[in-house]
């Protein structure tokens, strides 16, 4: 339903719970408190529990701790409506009560309708086998229809015919609608699709030199009187120094990727836990004055305002099933922004696995329902323990067919920042997850110069020139960070003989740009697969599913013993086990 809000319409939400889920589902506690936050709102949802009284068999007591199934509404004053679904008037009255309330205030409102389930759970369950007394009072009961057609009846509003006519117009219509549906089924029809575009399609992303120079200078130019921190002023002007100087970092090479993407009239939706600071400090996409608390986003400056583009940055609550979720139905809803949600570290993403599994690996199958939500997940083996180490690279991976989605693990800014763009301007729309670095936000080595974002497009495999083609014997296979540890150690050692390939994209895995990559050295050399997650994890089990050789030669794999955990508890461990990698790699 629409109404009327001045210049413009309001969308009404409205959801539909079980009392069983509404109490016992934590994503409901989660979107509750998103609903008044800045970046989340709504305008205010109506929520309708039909509440039978039973969660399939498990009895109230068994459901909550509460006295009623909605209590949990009460941590955000939201009025809760209890009605007797007896009375069909009365949930009428409720219901305008109810819609009247969101309408003025803007909040959630809550209609608790206590009902009960005549049938069982599914045709082929006995509700009285787990509950006699209960059922054995529904058994006695008149239905909804009887009671409020003999209360009509009894008050003169309608006639015992007009009843009558009601009730066989209504069975009428069912059983049409059955006929249809079972003719329907019988003759079913193929269904026309426009044809899907190339996936992954070639996208050109390069920028202008101007457009580089009038991104980097929102970070310098503030509004009159604005007083920054000292510190991020000398950070900021670092980063507008290292567009010259050609050490462009990762932050700089995102908000290169932002900024253009509001230059040509497309928005950018960033949301996640600490995601204006940047999970790392290295972002600082909003900053705010240190004497008044003003706030100011540089590159909200370079949206066309007159075409509604914007740039929104939010910190989110500390969630990720709800807040995932939120993102997830925005980019739905909102094909031509690119949406982006952050984790503090990749693994946190693990409390929204169900989001990820029933929705953005799958929700195109399923329901031909397209998103293009960007998951970014800080992944990397600093040493910093077993719960921030690893963003499971090989679950999304697992998940991965059908050309559902991509993946990726850039290894430079400047390959980040064509990804970006690319997920922005590519012809479909499809979720993308990007495991983002740690450490490399920081490492000089990691840097890109100027002309890598003023040149060329995403890469999903970077070969290596800087060896002598013909020498090689070995070529090392990788992704992200270790390829850094490699070529340190390629440098230290002195090696010529040793090639370092990396695969920027994982899925779709590139066989032919890694054919490709491969060809410019002698066939004989060995394959070497290199990661540092254990054995099960990472992207290994994929690479060697989908690539059990390459031009006849077998790839081998260096990595962690395979653990049940994804790093160890001790830096000291840590340090030793990834010295072994580099120098197996290498022996």
């Amino acid at each position: 339903d629409r109404t009327a809000d001045g210049d413009h319409d309001r969308l009404l939400s409205v959801l539909l719970h079980g009392d069983a889920a509404f109490a016992g589902q934590g994503v409901v506690a989660e979107t509750l408190n998103l609903s008044q936050l800045r970046g989340y709102r709504t305008g205010g949802t109506v929520h309708i529990v039909v509440n039978n009284q039973v969660g399939f068999t498990t009895a109230p007591e068994s459901s909550r701790s509460s006295v009623y199934a909605t209590d949990v509404a009460r941590m955000v004053q939201a009025p809760i409506f209890h009605v007797n679904g007896d009375d069909p008037e009365a949930v009428v009255r409720v219901a305008r009560l109810a819609y009247e309330f969101r309408q003025e205030f803007n909040k959630d409102v809550v209609v608790d309708m206590v009902c009960y389930r005549r049938r069982g759970h599914n045709e082929a369950d006995d509700p009285s086998l787990t509950q006699p007394l209960m059922y054995n009072l529904i058994d006695a009961k008149r239905s909804t229809r009887k009671l409020y057609t003999e209360a009509l009846i009894g008050r003169g509003d309608i006639s015992v015919e007009e009843a009558e006519a009601a009730l066989r117009d209504y069975q009428e219509q069912l059983e049409r609608v059955f006929t249809e549906t079972r003719d329907a089924m019988a003759h079913p029809h193929e269904m026309s699709h426009p044809e899907p575009a190339e996936f992954p399609a070639v996208v050109d992303t390069a920028i202008s030199d101007a457009t580089v120079d009038r991104i980097v200078a929102t970070q310098v130019e503030m509004p009159e009187g604005f007083i920054v921190h000292p510190r991020l002023a000398l950070q900021l002007a670092r980063r507008a120094h290292s567009v010259q100087d050609g050490t462009i970092d990762w932050a700089t090479g995102e908000m290169l990727a932002f900024g253009s993407l509001l230059m040509e009239g497309r928005s950018v939706r960033l949301a996640g836990q600490d995601s204006r600071r940047g999970t790392f400090g290295q972002r600082h996409a909003v900053i705010v004055d240190r004497v008044t608390g003003e706030e100011h986003t540089p590159l909200k400056y370079l949206a066309e305002r007159e075409n509604r583009q914007f740039f929104f940055v939010y910190d989110s609550l500390l969630s990720e099933y709800a807040a995932m979720g939120f993102e997830y139905g925005y980019s739905v809803a909102r094909p031509e922004v690119l949406v982006l949600w952050e984790a503090q570290f990749g693994d946190f993403a693990d409390g929204a696995q169900t989001i990820i599994d029933e929705f953005i690996t799958s929700g195109e199958q399923k329901w031909g329902q397209l998103s293009g939500v960007t998951l970014l997940l800080p992944h990397g083996y600093e040493g910093q323990g077993p719960d921030h180490s690893s963003a499971r690279i090989e679950r999304y991976l697992q998940m991965c067919a059908q050309d559902n989605m991509t993946v990726a693990m850039p290894s430079t800014p400047a390959s980040y920042f064509h990804l970006l763009r690319w997920q922005a301007r590519a012809p479909h729309h499809k979720p993308l997850v990007v495991f983002t670095p740690k450490s490399m936000l920081r490492l000089k080595a990691a840097a890109s110069s100027r002309t890598d974002f003023t040149e060329g497009t995403f890469r999903p495999v970077i070969g290596d020139s800087t060896v002598p083609a013909g020498g090689v014997r070995r070529i090392l296979v990788c992704t992200g960070k270790i390829y850094y540890d490699l070529l340190a150690e390629r440098l230290r050692s002195g090696r010529t003989d040793v090639a370092i390939v990396r695969l920027e994209r994982l899925a779709p895995l590139p066989v032919e740009e890694l054919s490709a990559a491969l060809a410019a050295f002698p066939s004989d050399a060995e394959l070497v697969y290199v990661q540092e997650e254990p054995a099960n994890q990472g992207a290994w089990p994929f690479v060697v599913l989908n690539l059990p050789t390459l031009d006849g030669r077998a790839l081998r794999r260096v990595s962690r013993p395979a653990a049940a955990t994804t790093a160890v508890g001790t830096h000291k461990v840590h340090e030793r086990e990834q010295a072994e990698i580099v120098a197996t790699a290498f022996a």
